[in-house]
């Protein structure tokens, strides 16, 4: 009968969208909830449940949406990833065998009139490199530049081009601006945005793997559910960990608003 397919689907799921939508069901959970839980279009969630992999952005996006999905419905997320591995295999087309290069075919051999040329090309490169660094012919008579100096103990001056002179003290960065860095401890979710929504950075990342938050971005926010896996740096320097665990956080992540957290929360931890 035509019923009997979905029946068998719905008692006896086999499929990641089977699994997760037998969850979610069995929970009475629309997939409109889900979508406002996880903050995942719907109609991602609905290709995610049909198996259809190939309408969503890449397989990196259908695994993070996958799994967000098993948390909301607290399914097992590890299984659900085992699983969806397996079906993503067979559903995106893997590149192409390169082809080798055969030496010995004549069709794919320069030419020998093109072999000259490149060597002449390389001549004349070198030679214009050894001119400019020789002479004054492309400086429009520039003098060389001065040498460098050392005061002698006489009161002379003598000069001494293997000097090595002080390395000058870099100009601090002013307390407002910095470059802000995230670093993943574990596997975690991350999605950045700026001040009018436009989404800078979305995917699953990786143990050790970093992602620097643009300094031209205008109030950029971070979304994820596992705040305490990644750690914040301000210009390389360690400013702790993201949020708590087991806590979905949006916050700002400029460098004002990371230290005014850090402010806030050295506060109430004094007595």
């Amino acid at each position: 009968m035509d019923g009997e397919p979905a029946a068998d689907a719905t008692l006896f799921p086999t499929t990641v969208g089977e699994k997760l939508r037998a969850a979610r069901e069995a929970q009475g959970l629309a997939l409109a909830d889900i979508a406002a839980r996880t903050r995942i279009p719907q109609r991602h969630l609905e290709a995610i449940e049909k198996g259809n992999y190939s309408g969503l952005p890449s397989p990196t996006y259908a695994m993070g949406f996958a799994k967000a999905y098993a948390r909301a419905v607290n399914a097992d997320e590890v299984a659900i990833a085992r699983d969806l591995r397996k079906e993503l295999d067979a559903t995106y087309d893997r590149a192409p065998a390169t082809v080798p290069y055969e030496m010995e075919d004549p069709t794919r051999t320069p030419s020998g009139g093109l072999v000259w040329a490149g060597v002449l090309v390389a001549v004349l490169v070198l030679l214009g490199v050894v001119l400019f660094y020789t002479t004054s012919l492309f400086r429009g008579g520039e003098a060389p530049p001065p040498q460098e100096t050392l005061a002698l103990p006489t009161g002379g001056v003598a000069t001494d081009p293997d000097a090595v002179l002080p390395t000058p003290t870099p100009t601090p960065i002013p307390a407002a601006g910095g470059q802000v860095g995230l670093t993943a401890i574990d596997t975690v979710w991350l999605r950045v945005t700026d001040a009018q929504g436009e989404r800078l950075f979305e995917k699953e990342m990786q143990p050790g793997e970093r992602y620097d938050i643009p300094m031209t971005a205008e109030a950029p926010r971070v979304r994820t559910g596992r705040a305490d896996q990644l750690r914040v740096t301000i210009n390389g320097a360690d400013a702790g960990l993201l949020g708590p665990a087991q806590e979905t956080v949006d916050l700002e992540v400029t460098t004002q608003a990371i230290r005014a957290r850090q402010a806030g929360e050295g506060a109430q931890a004094a007595p």
